[in-house]
């Protein structure tokens, strides 16, 4: 426990800032994390990240997540999907030239994660930069409202499981707790600092992003029990990964664009 508090301030005391900060601190940050994100999709993998096949990964993941101003250059037939769509092609070819070294279902993998993981931290950079701090707080609030929520109220009240097979800790009760936690939160920060919409369609989607986060915990749990690991990652002590950190925001941050906010 110790562990994870001293890591939880140190980290926050670096992240906080950013965010604040905005602008290319932010896009430097967030193009780092992708970078880290990816290279633990590899490593659960137990896959070379010394590789050809996570140089192109890298790339992609880059691709999708820096900001939209980092294609200005390209002349106008030529677009970031293409781009993209370019080391998609690569990963591929290197089916062939490694002689199955690097398979198709490798490819596949990697083109999944370079667009769930950079399209997560793309929209981390469009929140904040496009609809201000302001509105990033409002889904990193209702995210962290409803995992120490769906905790407490799991210790105190869980009996019911919630989906064993995946993640034998987590309960109804809780997972519940953890949604109406966040819509309190919620209410009392929208009161201060109205948002895009009126009170209660910004409600409504504050309940979808607090089961939205929840759902993206669940697919990170999937993806460690599928390959047996307990964390994604060690980058932070105990902490795991920074995919065990930003499970839900990949899925949470995207759905903001879906509604319009950004």
């Amino acid at each position: 426990m110790k562990q994870r508090i001293i890591t939880a301030v140190v980290a926050l005391a670096i992240f906080i800032p950013v965010l604040i900060a905005g602008g290319l601190w932010l896009e430097v940050v967030a193009a780092a994390l992708a970078l880290v994100a990816m290279s633990e999709i590899f490593i659960m993998r137990k896959r070379i990240i010394v590789s050809f096949d996570f140089l192109i990964a890298a790339l992609g993941v880059l691709l999708v997540t820096v900001p939209d101003r980092a294609f200005d250059w390209l002349p106008p037939f030529i677009s970031r999907l293409d781009l993209i769509y370019v080391a998609v092609v690569l990963l591929l070819i290197h089916t062939v030239a490694s002689k199955n070294k690097t398979t198709y279902d490798d490819a596949g993998i990697a083109t999944l994660s370079l667009f769930y993981i950079g399209t997560g931290f793309h929209n981390l950079i469009a929140v904040r930069n496009d609809a201000g701090l302001d509105t990033l707080m409002f889904a990193l609030i209702v995210v962290w409202l409803t995992d120490s929520g769906a905790y407490f109220v799991g210790r105190a009240f869980g009996k019911h499981k919630l989906w064993p097979a995946i993640s034998p800790n987590k309960t109804w009760e809780g997972s519940i707790g953890g949604n109406v936690v966040a819509l309190i939160f919620a209410a009392v920060y929208l009161h201060f600092f109205p948002q895009f919409y009126g009170f209660w369609p910004m409600m409504g989607i504050a309940l979808t992003l607090s089961i939205v986060g929840s759902l993206g915990d669940l697919i990170e749990s999937a993806l460690k029990r599928y390959y047996g690991v307990k964390d994604s990652g060690k980058i932070l002590p105990g902490h795991g990964g920074i995919l065990d950190r930003f499970d839900s925001l990949l899925l949470v941050l995207p759905m903001l664009h879906l509604f319009g906010i950004v």
